[in-house]
């Protein structure tokens, strides 16, 4: 499954139709900057002969976040790599698919999910999640408004021009890139590309995590969710990890900050 249903977010919320998950453009490969970033693999490959559709990130030795919509009804196992480019023969884990059941295909609020491993993922350290609020604070002494923030995933390269018109560019490579700060809501981060460095996400990064640039460089704040065009350059719509609701379901499965 390349592309999982989801509803795109528009400026009044009111818009709603079927579309694609969403990659990162303009940016660089991670190789090892992000070993606790994942990808969530198909059972079979994908028409290109890739294999990923989704993204993560290692919460805990057991616990990998990721997006609702990036499952099947009635999911109940997904399978994950860590590897920076995924070849088939890799290491894959599978866990336990658990969605938040506020969640409804027609909303995007509450688009989280986890896959909870019987052991503990060897070797890697699990990303640093948010205190309550703390976006909130940023916001207020008016350091989130030069904030930027590096969002990881394995999605599409871009756009490019294919045979049968617009096709996107899969190599189950883990990429990330920079990106400006625009707006912050009760349930959303905004993301856009203010300047010409910007990259932004696009089809097949959904449930990538979005890190606080800084001091720390796992410091995981949003889950990428969505954008509003279909060319991967324009706003990206990210589910904040700070907020009550969002503490409400990760607080099931890892102790929080």
């Amino acid at each position: 499954m390349r592309f999982a249903p989801f509803v795109p977010i528009f400026a009044v919320l009111i818009a709603s139709m079927a579309s694609p998950a969403w990659a990162i453009t303009n940016g660089s490969a991670d190789e090892i900057a992000h070993p606790e970033v994942g990808a969530v693999l198909g059972h079979k490959p994908n028409p290109d002969g890739t294999w990923s559709y989704c993204t993560g990130t290692l919460i805990s030795p057991t616990v990998f976040l990721t997006a609702a919509h990036c499952g099947n009804p009635g999911e109940k196992n997904a399978r994950v790599s860590f590897s920076s480019r995924y070849k088939r023969g890799d290491k894959v884990y599978t866990g336990r698919y658990v969605p938040d059941k506020r969640f409804k295909e027609k909303r995007d609020l509450y688009d989280m999910a986890v896959v909870v491993f019987s052991t503990p993922i060897p070797d890697i350290t699990p990303a640093k999640l948010p205190t309550e609020g703390m976006l909130d604070r940023l916001k207020a002494d008016d350091s989130l408004k030069t904030s930027r923030f590096t969002p990881v995933g394995y999605g599409a390269l871009g756009p490019v021009k294919g045979t049968h018109g617009k096709e996107f560019d899969y190599n189950d490579t883990r990429n990330q890139a920079s990106i400006s700060f625009k707006k912050l809501t009760r349930a959303w981060l905004e993301l856009s590309l203010g300047s010409k460095d910007d990259g932004s996400t696009c089809y097949g990064d959904s449930g990538g995590p979005n890190f606080l640039e800084g001091a720390t460089t796992d410091l995981l704040v949003a889950t990428t969710i969505s954008g509003d065009d279909d060319t991967c350059k324009s706003t990206n719509f990210d589910y904040r990890l700070d907020t009550p609701s969002a503490r409400q379901f990760l607080g099931k499965f890892v102790t929080l900050p």
